[in-house]
């Protein structure tokens, strides 16, 4: 058959709390312009995050009421510790609250001020934890990766020839490690090859650097290597994660994604020292190095739930679900990344409100507009999210002005995603007579979380 299904069937339901245009203008204003200070009632579709947002399945449910809360040593610790081991093929395991707690941990252990740390791209809270303690998170995305419109696999690969520069010019002295993010989150949930993650392992094993993974949707990166990737067809996702993870020598991970948990993450590696280093602070911020920030219900779900994830019926149908959105995006000729991603679609602001400069934020107008139309979620990956700034301290416009329209998983029906193309296809109509935001209040850190706005008038 050519109709992709659901791989399950529906048995509890959550209400959706309806709301009227009147009373989304009023909700917006009242939080600052950012919908991130929205309450999540008032968002019938809520596509900001897909970290922690999916649905648990009954086997997670059922594991759920077999946790095991003991302080030290459950049997859920062994249960995720020998899940994960079992994936990432990592002596040591350390379970997190969350992926920004991996990557703290790693950031407040092994980098120091004026240390570079490369990456395809690094994401929001991974840029931040680096330049936090004075480092600096350094993007060495492909080429390819910036051109929305390539329609080609694995934009998300990193540039080696640049990284070869970066090692060149600053040593490994100045690079505790190097990263790779599957997905790459920030450039369109766009791939990466493990051609090119075999490269960059070599390349850093060449010069005596480690190499960690950021592997928060490592099988959503798994389902696109076995499907456009030479060599990989006949391989189960398992098989392909554990070839990628054997290829680094540690990984963070928030569970929120493809551990398809509502809570938790990790960070594994093989190196001893560092092992001990990251023990010692994950119990001064986390807990007990066996439950680490988490109850035994939780790891006992993430137990299961990288499991799941791992199934190739559920990847199909996940990416089946984007790119049904993208083809009717396409249709309408509404500005979007290509190929559309794992985890989401994202809009091109850019080119979708030419006439709002980066200096006015098109991401957050875009993203507000949505909302006002249909009560529809999203979040700006743009320059209110990754501008930088130069030596004068002036902002750095982001390369790209995205609005991400990020899928939980196992929540929304095709309906809903019918109804999303007509909010966004009403907004394209009106796309001219929208305005600009400017900054009333931006913290220093991870801004967009509560920043508040006005919009430019004239």
């Amino acid at each position: 058959m050519k109709t992709i299904i659901e791989p399950f069937r529906i048995k509890m339901t959550e209400a959706i709390k309806l709301n009227t245009k009147e009373e989304r203008v009023v909700n917006l204003e009242k939080a600052h312009n950012n919908v991130f200070l929205l309450d999540a009632e008032d968002c019938p579709i809520d596509l900001l995050t897909d970290s922690g947002t999916g649905a648990m399945s009954t086997k997670q449910w059922a594991a759920l009421m077999l946790g095991d809360e003991s302080y030290a040593g459950s049997r859920s610790w062994k249960h995720f510790r020998d899940t994960v081991a079992h994936i990432t093929g990592k002596k040591h395991i350390l379970p997190t609250h969350q992926g920004r707690a991996a990557e703290a941990i790693l950031a407040q252990t092994v980098v120091k001020a004026g240390d570079i740390i490369p990456n395809n791209s690094h994401f929001d809270t991974t840029r931040a934890n680096f330049e936090y303690v004075g480092a600096t998170a350094l993007n060495l995305l492909q080429e390819k990766g910036y051109d929305i419109f390539l329609d080609v696999p694995f934009k998300g690969d990193m540039d080696t020839i640049a990284l070869r520069k970066v090692i060149e010019e600053h040593g490994k002295e100045k690079i505790p490690f190097a990263m790779i993010t599957v997905t790459n989150n920030t450039g369109g949930g766009q791939a990466v090859s493990m051609a090119n993650i075999k490269e960059v392992s070599k390349i850093l094993k060449d010069a005596g650097i480690p190499f960690f993974i950021d592997c928060c949707r490592f099988a959503e990166n798994a389902f696109f290597i076995k499907e456009n990737e030479e060599g990989y067809a006949n391989k189960t996702l398992t098989e392909i994660a554990k070839e990628m993870f054997l290829l680094c020598d540690g990984a963070t991970m928030s569970a929120k994604k493809d551990g398809l948990a509502n809570i938790g993450g990790f960070l594994v590696c093989n190196n001893d020292e560092w092992a001990q280093m990251f023990t010692n602070l994950l119990i001064l911020r986390e807990g007990f190095p066996t439950y680490g920030g988490l109850s035994g219900r939780d790891l006992e779900t993430i137990a299961v739930g990288l499991g799941e994830a791992l199934e190739y019926d559920y990847q199909k149908y996940r990416h089946a679900t984007m790119t049904y959105l993208g083809d009717r995006f396409e249709r309408l000729g509404i500005p979007h990344v290509r190929p559309v991603g794992g985890h989401a679609v994202f809009l091109d602001a850019k080119q979708f409100l030419p006439h709002i400069p980066s200096s006015e934020y098109p991401g957050i107008a875009l993203v507000n507009a949505l909302y006002i139309e249909g009560g529809v979620r999203g979040v700006e990956l743009g320059s209110v999210m990754f501008a930088s700034r130069d030596e004068d301290g002036n902002e750095v416009p982001s390369p790209l002005e995205l609005v991400r329209l990020a899928v939980p998983r196992r929540v929304y029906t095709q309906s809903h995603f019918d109804y999303l193309v007509e909010v966004i296809a009403e907004v394209w109509k009106k796309r001219n007579s929208l305005r600009g935001y400017k900054f009333t209040y931006q913290a220093e850190f991870l801004r967009h979380f509560t920043a508040r706005f006005a919009r430019v008038e004239g």
